[in-house]
């Protein structure tokens, strides 16, 4: 499938704040590093990357200061992620229930001082409803369009060997990762509406799979008991991304995404 190679997407997420190909694997190799040096600069250089590797979604969700947030454009046509997402979801997904949570989250915001995105996601559960729910339906989906792509783009990648040591660190391997994330996202363990998400801590050395509920993401303070970790992918199981082609087979779905 068009998610295969799971390594497009970490490749697309550090391409929104670096300047060319180039720079965007000397900013991963700094981010995955393994190092175990003690030197206060270099762990915080690391955190820096690490924060700055979610915040290409804030990119795509920001809009002028009249609407605060936008629905970004897809990087790709409706169609292009075919078989496995369908054109029609796409469309419904993208054009309605994403531009309802712009909606109402600029409508919440209205008159008050624009706030990045990511800020509005560190303190979404203190302000309140309307935040916690649309403004991360917003970023959410803002990270989701962004993170795909075609299948015949996929295909063409490989990890950067940080990346691939990483995971293998964490989870032994490619396919044990993804083994753990569709048990994750199946609905016993996901229930109802939710998304499930790859994750990488706050000393940036370990990666884990953790689900949120409704429009909850890992950046929020006080949705994760180990603490605010940030999502490098992310999986929307709310049946309107996937009811009209898998119906009630979310399994399928997930297996599909990859």
């Amino acid at each position: 499938s068009f998610r295969k190679d799971i390594i497009y997407f970490f490749k697309v997420t550090t391409m929104k704040f670096a300047a060319t190909l180039s720079t965007l694997f000397l900013a991963s190799a700094s981010a995955w590093s393994m190092s175990s040096t003690d030197n206060p600069s270099t762990k915080n250089a690391r955190r820096n990357i690490l924060s700055k590797g979610i915040a290409f979604a804030a990119t795509a969700a920001a809009g002028s200061a009249a609407n605060a947030y936008v629905v970004p454009d897809l990087p790709y046509p409706f169609e292009a992620l075919e078989p496995y997402i369908d054109t029609p979801t796409m469309k419904i997904h993208h054009d309605k229930h994403h531009a309802t949570y712009v909606a109402n989250i600029n409508k919440a915001r209205e008159g008050k001082e624009e706030v990045p995105i990511l800020d509005l996601m560190a303190d979404a559960l203190d302000a309140g409803t309307a935040v916690r729910n649309s403004g991360g339906g917003h970023y959410n989906h803002a990270f989701f369009w962004s993170e795909m792509a075609p299948h015949d783009k996929a295909k063409n990648t490989k990890p950067s060997k940080q990346l691939a040591e990483l995971i293998k660190k964490s989870f032994g391997s490619e396919e044990e990762m993804k083994k753990q994330f569709e048990a994750k996202a199946a609905p016993g363990a996901t229930f109802g509406s939710g998304w499930v998400w790859v994750v990488v801590n706050q000393k940036g050395d370990g990666l884990s799979i953790v689900n949120t509920a409704n429009q909850d993401n890992p950046l929020m303070k006080g949705i994760l008991e180990e603490g605010v970790m940030f999502p490098i992918l992310g999986l929307d199981v709310w049946e309107h991304a996937y009811y009209l082609k898998y119906q009630n087979r979310r399994p399928e779905y997930v297996s599909s995404w990859w």
